[in-house]
């Protein structure tokens, strides 16, 4: 996708402003990591803040943090770009944008891909399967370093509930633009409608929609739970975030410096799960309490039935087939 002129021009911009001073780094010197990333919730932001911190004490001071937050130099396309020309060091994006970069994130936006959160979080902790997705994008100047929860997409819906997938029969529903998305809403007998998110409380409100799926902050913080009666714990993706380094900041680390930023990085993700955890809990209590929408629950095995077309078709891609598999074969008892 060629980049707008406009943002064109940010780039080449923070280029310049960042790469002032910036030159070859060596263990034995003080590092200073330029840290940017794009509009995030608290749980986000105060997680950063807190690797920050760590990473500093952990290496008595050798390794410091400069932050560039809510998208000061750009999205998080642009944040990519600036890390692969070495203007930032790291960043933090969604793993829905790395599919980009690499199609073995790809496989993340699979529909039920994960039985429940607990699946979640056990395959974002496996060494085994992440370390083949974080460096597949090696060649390209930068790897993955960690994750960060960034929630469910779940439906919620006018009228009737969503409590099995023949509710979802007609229903038009929006999405984003995402083949990935509309293949899903089409399976399980919707009708997807891409739509840009600003618009969507309005057709929710006019019925021109039946309903929409995102996570819990789209019902409080972009208020949809004002024009909605329903909301469906069916957790269709769980697309976590991921935090990205240059290979070029790695590799002027000493060992000590290494494991001291792979240990901070872990201890932020504690703390951003639980953060997050306690967020979306408000924000159920919220959705109950002041919108007087619905929660219900529902059992996902049909779900994940109706979609099986899609998984059929990945394996025609071996690589990304293979990640799948190892997913699926991680024991959550």
């Amino acid at each position: 996708m060629t980049t707008p002129h406009y943002a064109k021009t940010l780039l080449t911009a923070a280029i310049a402003a960042l790469s002032l001073g910036t030159g070859a780094v060596h263990a034995q010197d003080n590092i200073n990591l330029k840290l940017a990333y794009a509009q995030n919730s608290q749980p986000v932001k105060d997680a950063l803040a807190l690797f920050g911190e760590l990473v500093e004490e952990k290496t008595n001071g050798s390794i410091s943090v400069s932050y560039f937050p809510d998208s000061q130099l750009g999205g998080e396309s642009e944040l990519v770009e600036l890390l692969q020309a070495g203007a930032i060091d790291m960043t933090k994006v969604s793993g829905g944008l790395m599919g980009s970069f690499s199609p073995l994130y790809d496989v993340f936006s699979m529909p039920y891909l994960f039985d429940d959160q607990e699946h979640f979080y056990q395959v974002m902790n496996d060494k085994e399967i992440m370390q083949n997705v974080y460096h597949s994008t090696e060649d390209q100047g930068f790897v993955g370093v960690g994750w960060y929860d960034s929630g469910q997409r779940n439906f919620y819906t006018t009228g009737d509930p969503i409590e099995s997938v023949e509710d979802l029969s007609g229903k038009k529903i929006r999405v984003m633009q995402s083949q990935t998305a509309i293949d899903t809403m089409e399976l399980l007998g919707a009708s997807p409608v891409v739509m840009a998110q600003e618009e969507v409380y309005t057709a929710l409100q006019q019925g021109v929609l039946d309903g929409a799926e995102n996570n819990e902050f789209a019902l409080t913080a972009a208020r949809h739970g004002e024009v909605v009666d329903h909301y469906t714990l069916d957790g269709h993706t769980r697309i976590p975030d991921i935090i990205l380094i240059s290979n070029r900041v790695l590799e002027s680390l000493s060992e000590e410096q290494r494991n001291a930023v792979t240990e901070a990085i872990h201890e932020s993700t504690e703390f951003q799960t639980e953060q997050w955890l306690e967020a979306i809990a408000s924000a159920r209590t919220q959705i109950r309490d002041e919108f007087g929408v619905e929660i219900n629950e529902v059992d996902i095995a049909p779900f994940q039935e109706a979609v099986q077309p899609m998984y059929e078709e990945l394996e025609n891609v071996p690589e990304q087939y293979a990640i799948y598999q190892q997913i699926k074969s991680v024991n959550t008892q």
